[in-house]
């Protein structure tokens, strides 16, 4: 499936604009993260686009989150194994252990403190750095749902926490317009 196709399919089953924007910004920071760790940014930025196609019909249900995703996506032909697999990752199905299942379960609450941080920022995204995000991920109240637990596991991936956000921060700077941020 290539991107054109993908973004078609998530403006068709996503309704809700901010959800839109999170899986864009969840597309940016998966690509820039493929980029330093030498895997394939396509593929993992197609992961990104595609990990909550299924969340307006299953936020209350978080047993079958990812999972219809990942019925979905098969029925369109769609066999990409590893993205599938980081599909179900993300959504607490099975343990991330793969890059590309460790990256996404990490990119996705990032993405979410990052624009939590953004809105209370003047500036917006324009001017967050990544230590303003380091401060407001030390703040734990600050962005609740964002799971620390889960971001920090980008040193699984050999990268520190600061370093991490900055990568993803620049991603994200990398499409504001589309965030609207």
């Amino acid at each position: 499936m290539r991107r054109e196709e993908a973004l078609k399919l998530v403006k068709e089953r996503v309704k809700t604009r901010n959800l839109v924007k999170h899986m864009l910004a969840v597309e940016a920071g998966m690509g820039a993260l493929a980029g330093v760790l030498h895997a394939d940014p396509e593929r993992w930025a197609l992961a990104g686009l595609l990990h909550d196609l299924d969340y307006e019909e299953t936020k209350d249900r978080p047993d079958i989150h990812g999972k219809r995703t990942v019925e979905i996506l098969r029925g369109l032909g769609f066999a990409d194994e590893e993205i599938l697999e980081a599909i179900l990752a993300h959504a607490g199905h099975k343990e991330p252990q793969r890059p590309i299942e460790i990256g996404l379960t990490a990119v996705d609450p990032l993405t979410g403190l990052i624009v939590a941080a953004a809105l209370v920022h003047p500036e917006r995204l324009a001017g967050l750095t990544a230590q303003n995000v380091l401060n407001r991920y030390k703040e734990k109240s600050f962005a609740r749902s964002a799971s620390r637990e889960d971001i920090a596991l980008c040193q699984k991936l050999g990268l520190d926490l600061l370093a991490f956000m900055d990568l993803v921060l620049s991603a994200m700077k990398g499409i504001a317009s589309e965030l609207a941020l």
